[in-house]
């Protein structure tokens, strides 16, 4: 079965087949770094992650390309507010992105390239549209993009320009032809920073930057192009306007956009003030691995709605596939139904609910296998789990490290982190003393005692399991 994607231009799902055959080159569009990650940002990141591994599981050869927007309206006010350098904070910021996305599983893209590092080729790109017509200096010395000009302009968003025309406030800015064109090259303010170009000095617009990137490093026509819902107009709207009308070329062959996080039936974001970041969330959780499970529960069109339910789920769902992982484990065979079902679900626009159910299957057929004292058969299935989920990123942990892990933190009803629990939790060395004064009492018969321990651990939210031959494994509830 050929993998079907979703293509936002289209509306509809078609085959994945790569411009290159075995090749996929994909841009993503990423950060601009003027603060933390959030709850909304992870949720792209970690879909074009998974976007990512997927295909390279399938066999595909993978160029991933996400953007760093490191010179921006917000980046210059945050630094001034801040008095520091844009250099500085922009620095701060990246690394702080880099050491969330390594938390939660993310692997680094091929190329990860700045805005600033590629001027020239922004500059270039402007040149040709200007001498094609796509664009012109304005009277204020801004280079302005002519929306009128391209043909094509609201296919992607399904926008009209009489109608985007009929709602643009008037006058707001002379300089301009149209109400609708955007600039592609600012002139330089008195403090702001600026590189030389033939329209005097500036700086990029933003919609540019991801353009003139894209072709540079995957060139002008490539497999997938990708990022937030929110981005779909005006940014992709632009970016196609603009890499076409430049090159001459489709651009991107297809494009995918992942849904909002929401909270309270809002769009999780900065400017609305409802977000929260990566790492306020993360301390609060058992593992990352929960938010990542939690964003791969719906699938990637649709929005999430952010609560404590929904983490809570997420770790409990975690739990069942990480106990079934405990005991030997082999290879699995590679023509498994489960494996076989799994891989027709992702084909299927990357369908993570589906697959997830794969492993919440395969978990429960491997307790099964175990309890019918198919010892060999719960291995097998135990290898495919972990591979399986390896490919989406979860189950990288050992299970019992995983299964006596606590949280650090909690989470509130409305969802917000950094609530301390009530009691510190026990330590690894004191459940073990427990376990082992229960034994003691066990083996002299003393089972009054033996079930004090036991209802002791419990209320500390310690379950124990005891199995054949005396030995006792634990858990964290």
């Amino acid at each position: 079965m050929a993998i079907r994607i979703h293509n936002s231009l289209t509306g509809k799902k078609q085959p994945l087949v790569p411009l290159v055959p075995g090749e996929v080159r994909m841009y993503v569009c990423g950060m601009t770094v003027y603060d933390y990650l959030h709850i909304g940002h992870a949720r792209m990141m970690i879909v074009f992650d998974v976007v990512t591994r997927y295909l390279r599981h399938r066999g595909l050869r993978v160029t991933y390309v996400r953007n760093i927007t490191d010179i921006d309206d917000k980046i210059i006010k945050r630094a001034a507010e801040n008095g520091e350098t844009i250099a500085a904070l922009t620095h701060r910021y990246i690394e702080a992105m880099h050491t969330d996305c390594a938390a939660l599983g993310i692997v680094r893209p091929d190329f990860e390239p700045r805005a600033t590092a590629h001027v020239p080729a922004i500059i270039a790109m402007i040149a040709t549209l200007i001498e094609r017509g796509y664009a012109y200096v304005a009277a204020d010395g801004d280079v302005m993009y002519a929306v009128a000009r391209f043909e094509g302009y609201g296919r992607l968003s399904g926008k009209r320009l009489a109608d985007l025309r009929a709602g643009a406030r008037v006058g707001i800015d002379e300089s301009k032809r149209d109400p609708l064109d955007f600039v592609l090259w600012k002139r330089a303010k008195s403090g702001e920073p600026a590189w030389d170009s033939p329209w005097g000095a500036g700086r990029p617009g933003w919609h540019i930057e991801c353009s003139a990137m894209s072709v540079e490093l995957l060139g002008a026509h490539f497999d997938i192009h990708g990022g937030g819902m929110d981005l779909k107009f005006p940014h992709h709207e632009n970016e196609i306007a603009q890499s076409c009308a430049a090159t001459g070329e489709r651009f991107a062959e297809i494009w995918m956009h992942n849904g909002f996080v929401n909270v309270d039936n809002e769009k999780m974001s900065k400017s609305l003030g409802n977000f929260f970041t990566v790492r306020e969330v993360l301390p609060t959780l058992r593992h990352a691995e929960v938010l990542r499970y939690f964003m791969l529960a719906s699938h990637y069109r649709g929005p999430i709605h952010y609560s404590l339910e929904q983490l809570d789920q997420a770790d409990a769902a975690l739990q069942r596939l990480y106990l079934a992982l405990r005991g030997p484990v082999q290879a699995a065979s590679p023509d498994s139904p489960h494996t076989e079902r799994f891989q027709t679900a992702m084909d299927d626009d990357f369908n993570t609910p589906e697959a997830l159910a794969v492993l919440q299957t395969l978990a429960r057929e491997i307790n099964s296998a175990r309890a019918a004292g198919a010892a060999e058969r719960a291995a097998a299935l135990v290898g495919e789990l972990r591979a399986l989920g390896g490919t989406l990123g979860l189950l990288g942990e050992d299970a019992e490290v995983w299964l006596r892990r606590t949280r650090s933190g909690a989470v509130s009803a409305d969802g917000s982190a950094g609530v301390t629990p009530s009691m510190d939790p026990l330590s690894d060395a004191e459940i073990e003393a427990e376990i082992a004064a229960r034994a003691a009492a066990r083996a002299a018969k003393d089972w009054p005692e033996s079930d004090r321990i036991r209802a002791r651990l419990a209320r500390a939210g310690i379950v124990l399991e005891d199995k054949p031959g005396g030995a006792t494994n634990w858990r964290r509830a």
